[in-house]
């Protein structure tokens, strides 16, 4: 079967069952927290200024920010937000690879606190942040299987938004090209079309979303040969 086609229903697959899963849409919002804390960074990168950071209820996300700098400044800011979210979920795979799922739950609030302390003033962003703090830190102190599966979920959630988000703004770019977000801003700056610039986020996510399943059949793959094939157990004489 293609690698493509394999990855496409593998994905289709994940994000059927993931939203069978009891609250699995209220943890969806870790990805636009990502996406708008990768516009928050570059902004201070240019030596921009974070106003704030709104994240709503709907999975949708606002960063106000200031900045002076203008040309490929303001183009870097505006492409951070979906390349942000589509290598975060690299990343996430590759914490799951290595068997470092605490420390990357660990790394995931982190960045839930810096958007906290220093980018959401208020509104439904605040309170979810606090809650997704706290439910980390219990799965955390919790420990055993049940971290790995919660971090997997969190990996998966990541991995299919940074996909639907980029669909969602090539949809948009064909029917209300003014309001395609990120590609918008991009298309305004460059005369550039936003159908153009949405379809480079797509494809960075799916090339992303490759890389990071490549991660995750790496590992099942390991896991089914150490139970083929078993360590001989040393015995003392």
């Amino acid at each position: 079967m293609n690698k493509w086609l394999k990855a496409l229903l593998f994905l289709v697959g994940a994000a059927f069952l993931t939203r069978l899963i009891p609250f699995s849409s209220w943890f969806r919002m870790l990805d636009t927290m990502v996406h708008e804390l990768g516009h928050a960074i570059m902004t201070l990168v240019m030596s921009g200024r974070v106003l704030r950071i709104e994240l709503n209820a709907d999975h949708s996300g606002v960063t106000y920010s200031l900045l002076t700098s203008t040309g490929w400044g303001q183009i870097l800011v505006s492409l951070a937000g979906y390349i942000s979210a589509s290598l975060f979920a690299i990343a996430l795979f590759y914490g799951y690879h290595k068997h470092k799922e605490k420390a990357g739950l660990m790394t995931i609030n982190v960045l839930a606190l810096v958007t906290l302390l220093f980018f959401v003033r208020s509104g439904y962003g605040l309170w979810w942040l606090i809650i997704f703090i706290a439910i980390n830190l219990a799965f955390h102190f919790i420990g055993g299987r049940i971290v790995n599966f919660y971090y997997l979920l969190l990996a998966f959630l990541c991995l299919e938004e940074s996909i639907m988000g980029p669909v969602t703004l090539l949809l948009r770019s064909i029917t209300s090209p003014s309001q395609a977000g990120d590609a918008a801003n991009l298309a305004h700056m460059t005369m550039v079309p936003a159908f153009i610039w949405s379809l480079l986020f797509l494809g960075i996510s799916l090339c992303c979303a490759m890389a990071a399943l490549r991660l995750f059949w790496r590992d099942r793959g390991q896991s089914r040969q150490s139970k083929a094939n078993p360590r001989p157990v040393r015995r003392p004489l």
